[in-house]
Parts: C-alpha cells; sequence; structure tokens
C-alpha cells in the first residue's frame, strides 16, 4: 500500500462531561450546613490542525476513531471535576473536511458538497467535535428560593460525527499529461523528489509533490496522476486525483512528442486536457479572491526531444501553440536540455501569479460589505420576548396508525433533558421549571397539547418521550407534604438551622415579658377562685404568704 493516502473516513467523537455532585456539608455541631458538590468537568475536543510536518492522511486509515477524553465527576467539599484534554490531529495543509452524509447526498446527486472546513494556511483549526459541558454540582444550583438543592445536573455528552477528510495538494504549479508524458521524470529532474517511472500508462497512482530550486526563488511542482479524455466523468485515475489542481496557480501542460499511439499529436492533445479540465472546473465552488482555473496561466512543455523524431514534432508546432498565446518549451529530462530555461519561466510566472492574487484578495475582502437585517426572531429576542418560540420550535407530528405526540427542538431544551437525571423527583421538577420559564409549556398549549398527550423533546436516539403535565409538582416541593412550598426548600435544613441557631436579645426579652404576664395571669385568677369560695385545696392555708407560695409552686 501507498504511503500516500489524500481521501480518509474518520469516525470522531468529544469527551463527555463530568457530572456535577449533589453533597451536604457536615460539620461539627452543624450536621446540614449547606450543599457542597462541586461541578462535573468539561469534556476534551477533537481538533484538526494544519501541519507542514504532515504530508499523508495515512494514518487515519490506520486510527479511523478517535475518541478525545473525558471530564471526572465532581466531589463534595466543594471539589470540582478535572477537564477532558482536547485531541490535536495534525494534517496536511490543503485538507478538506467534508460532513460524511452531506457528501454521500452530493455525490449520489451530482453535485459539489459544501465543506465544513478548508485548513489552507499552517495552524487552521477546526473543532471537529466539541466535548460535552460538565454539570453542575448542587453547590452551584443553590440560590434565596433553593437553599439545599438535593440533586446535580448530569455532564453532556459530547459530540460525535462521521467526517471525510480530503486532500488537496496545496502547489505553485501542476503537470497535467496523458499516461507515460514524462510528468514523473519532469519532477525528478528538477527537483528532490524520486517519482516511481516506468514504461507502461499509469505508473504513478499518487500525485508526487518536488521543490524546484530557482535562484533565489522556491517553487512547489505537483506531478498528477495522467488523465485521458473521459476523466472528469469518472473514466481512469483523472478524477480521483483532479482535485490536487484545485489550488495550483501555474498549470505546465506535459506533452509527450514521442508518442506512437494512433490518433494523437501534440496540438489534439492539450485539446483533449483543455476539455477535461474545464469540465471539472464548472463544478468548482472556488473561495473567494481564487483565480478560476480557466483563467491561470498555461505553459505548454515538450517532451523527449532527444529522440529524433520529437525533436522535429516539437518545432513543428511550436508555432502553433505560440499562435494561442502560450509559451513553449522543448525540454528532454535524459539529457536535461532546456531544463534551466524551463525552471526560470516557472519561477517568474509564479511570482506574478502570488502577486496577482494577493492584490485581488486584498481587493475582494475590501469590497465585500456584509449586511444582516434583523429578523423578526432577532427583533423579538432584543425586546426580551418570551415563549414565542425563539429558542425552541414545537411541532404536531403524526404516524400513519393515527398517533399523535409534539415534538420540542431547541438548543436549550435539548441541552436540559440531557442533564437531567430522571431518578430523582427534584431535578425532573428543576426541569419543568426551566422549560416552563422559557416558554414551552405555552407554547404546547398553543398548538393544542393537553395533558397527558406524549411529548418528545430531541430528535433521534437522545430524544425523551414523556407523558406532559404542566402541573406537575416534585421533589423539595412535597418534602413536607404541602405543595405550597417553594421548591428547593428542605425541612432537613430547616430544622438543623432551628435547633442550632442562637436568640436574639429581643426574642429573649420578649419571651421574658410573656412568661411574667402569663405567671402574673395565673395568680389573679387564683385568687379570684379563692376568695369565691372555689378553693378545694385543703393544703392551702389562710396565710397569704403560704397560698402565694403555692401559687408560685403551681404555677411552675
Amino acid at each position: 500500500m501507498s504511503d500516500f493516502v489524500d481521501r480518509v473516513n474518520v469516525h470522531v467523537k468529544g469527551g463527555d462531561g463530568g457530572n456535577g455532585a449533589a453533597s451536604i456539608r457536615r460539620e461539627k455541631y452543624k450536621p446540614l450546613a449547606g450543599p457542597d458538590g462541586g461541578d462535573g468537568g468539561h469534556g476534551g475536543s477533537v481538533i484538526f490542525v494544519a501541519d507542514t510536518n504532515a504530508t499523508s492522511l495515512l494514518d487515519f486509515r490506520y486510527m479511523p476513531h478517535r475518541v478525545a477524553s473525558s471530564g471526572t465527576q465532581g466531589l463534595g467539599d466543594d471539589k470540582d471535576g478535572r477537564n477532558g484534554e482536547d485531541m490535536i490531529l495534525p494534517v496536511p495543509v490543503g485538507t478538506v473536511v467534508f460532513d460524511a452524509k452531506d457528501l454521500e447526498k452530493a455525490e449520489r446527486k451530482h453535485i459539489r458538497a459544501v465543506p465544513l472546513a478548508d485548513l489552507t494556511r499552517p495552524g487552521d483549526r477546526f473543532v471537529a467535535a466539541r466535548g460535552g459541558a460538565g454539570g453542575l454540582g448542587n453547590r452551584s444550583l443553590a440560590n434565596k428560593a433553593r437553599r439545599a438543592p438535593g440533586f446535580a445536573l448530569l455532564g453532556e455528552p459530547g459530540e460525535e460525527h462521521d467526517l471525510v477528510l480530503e486532500l488537496k495538494s496545496i502547489a505553485d504549479v501542476a503537470l497535467v499529461g496523458f499516461p507515460s508524458a514524462g510528468k514523473s521524470s519532469l519532477i525528478a529532474a528538477i527537483s528532490a523528489a524520486k517519482p516511481k517511472i516506468a514504461d507502461y500508462p499509469f505508473t504513478t497512482l499518487v500525485p508526487n509533490l518536488g521543490v524546484v530550486q530557482a535562484g533565489e526563488g522556491r517553487f512547489t511542482v505537483a506531478d498528477v496522476p495522467g488523465l485521458i479524455p473521459g476523466a472528469s466523468q469518472g473514466k481512469g485515475l483523472g478524477l480521483e486525483f483532479l482535485r490536487h489542481i484545485e489550488r495550483t496557480e501555474v498549470i505546465a501542460h506535459v506533452i509527450d512528442c514521442a508518442t506512437l499511439e494512433p490518433n494523437r499529436d501534440p496540438i489534439s492533445d492539450y485539446h483533449a486536457l483543455e476539455e477535461e479540465l474545464a469540465l471539472y472546473a464548472a463544478e468548482l465552488d472556488l473561495p473567494l479572491g481564487a483565480v478560476p482555473i480557466a483563467e491561470r496561466p498555461r505553459i505548454i512543455i515538450l517532451t523527449k526531444i532527444d529522440v529524433l523524431q520529437a525533436r522535429e514534432l516539437a518545432e513543428f508546432v511550436r508555432k502553433d501553440f505560440e499562435a494561442m498565446g502560450l509559451p513553449v518549451f522543448a525540454i528532454s529530462t535524459a539529457s536535461h536540455e532546456g531544463l534551466k530555461e524551463l525552471v526560470f519561466a516557472l519561477a517568474r510566472t509564479v511570482d506574478d501569479m502570488r502577486a496577482k492574487i494577493a492584490q485581488e484578495q486584498s481587493e475582494a475582502e475590501a469590497e465585500r460589505v456584509v449586511i444582516r437585517p434583523l429578523d423578526d426572531v432577532a427583533r423579538r429576542r432584543r425586546r426580551g420576548e418570551r415563549g414565542l418560540g425563539i429558542d425552541f420550535e414545537v411541532e404536531r407530528k403524526q404516524d400513519g396508525n393515527g398517533n399523535v405526540w409534539y415534538e420540542v427542538t431547541g438548543e436549550k431544551p435539548e441541552r436540559w433533558v440531557l442533564q437531567t437525571n430522571f431518578d430523582n423527583e427534584e431535578a425532573v421538577g428543576y426541569l419543568a421549571d426551566r422549560l416552563a420559564s422559557l416558554g414551552v409549556e405555552d407554547a404546547l398549549r398553543k398548538r393544542g397539547a393537553h395533558p397527558g398527550d406524549e411529548v418528545h423533546i430531541g430528535k433521534g436516539d437522545r430524544a425523551v418521550a414523556f407523558d406532559w403535565d404542566p402541573t406537575v409538582s416534585a421533589g423539595a416541593e412535597m418534602l413536607d407534604g404541602t405543595p405550597q412550598n417553594a421548591r428547593g426548600e428542605d425541612l432537613r435544613l430547616q430544622e438543623a438551622q432551628g435547633r442550632n441557631r442562637r436568640r436574639t436579645n429581643a426574642e429573649r426579652r420578649r419571651e421574658y415579658h410573656e412568661w411574667m404576664d402569663a405567671k402574673a395571669a395565673v395568680r389573679e385568677a387564683m385568687r379570684q377562685e379563692r376568695e369565691a369560695g372555689h378553693w378545694a385545696d385543703p393544703t392551702v392555708l389562710d396565710d397569704p404568704t403560704d397560698s402565694t407560695s403555692k401559687i408560685n409552686k403551681l404555677s411552675e
């Protein structure tokens, strides 16, 4: 197998976020001193980085599954979980990232797929799969109304995608031509590249890159595998490697003047290659400032002039090419004749194209004006209106059997569902509060939903289905059996605070006066009973002193 791989399928997944912790601080004389559950750590992301040291996508063929590390769970005593590390994956400069499903649909319809990222410069980064956020612990969920949450949020799962990586060589000059035209021999003669060279068609199965030094200038040359008529429709190897000419600045036609095949001559070979390039270029969606393939400079290279008949044919067709306005160079890779003139001509053309492209890109960026009018959703968001479906959508669904349900989609509701531990009633109640505050319940009513109807939040495998109950009571609401209490109040914490709380001086004085007033009232009542002759206790004497002591005893 060749070491050069320019297209692979990969599966990437970000790390999962760690769960938050539900914990209560315990101190001496304070068995319930408040929540201290830490937050879970965030999961790591999978990131592609364009690296000049990477030359192929071969590593991804042997290891197509890449998963970043997950965050750890939060702990009690205010200990947050550790974040997962990002997975940095170096790819060659010129790598294009596609979504596998979108690319498959585009190829089925014979249209160009829109890439997710185009890493054209060293250091360009693309986050292929983001890590999940860590869940909040009950310390972070506590507030004035919910002082002791008995639950924590779960960590979010990391993103998961099937991608296609496609390498488009970034070279200054593309050598195109029929099989066995001498492209590999030319790149081996003018650079340090060592491609495979043989005398049979389609010897070159992968593109070759070479760096050429011309005085103080330097440029790169790409040897594209042989093209034949019909290559743009998938014939031969041309369609597989035509993408490698998309980033080149100069196209050099390498034409064999010593071929013995019938119906082949330099002029017809040139027109056949140009026709294939035009068909392929019509499907390209070039980036801003890029020069179309039809407008890129051409150079004609007539090869194998060390053969007598080839030299005569090259001199014969030179005038025809020059009449088209094309520069012509006759060379021999065996004797190195004409190579020096060709190399310096290519260097001058590359320098001119680099200056032209830089100027056009700067002008295009300066003239580019982006106007984004506020749509209705943005206007409502600025006014702060809620419950209008700004952050979510509610749709009524029905299958062929007549089953009806309501589907809620949106970033916030779907994320909140993933964070909820449905084994904890208080956590479910917290989710209900969040959905109600977002306006989901109002939107369901407007769509005609009734209590007991089936509601799905999310799509696919991550969707959660439940029967809608807009009056749900959960968790801390029912801790003392009375739903009037605000959600989040914990009687355990209230009782502990009541037992351990010290009375203020004002409270002490009020309690003392209340006790003295009650004592005086008892004495007065007993005196009135004795005077009325209702006193029946024989131990009570007529002596006022003794009766007072008895009253004091009874009042105690």
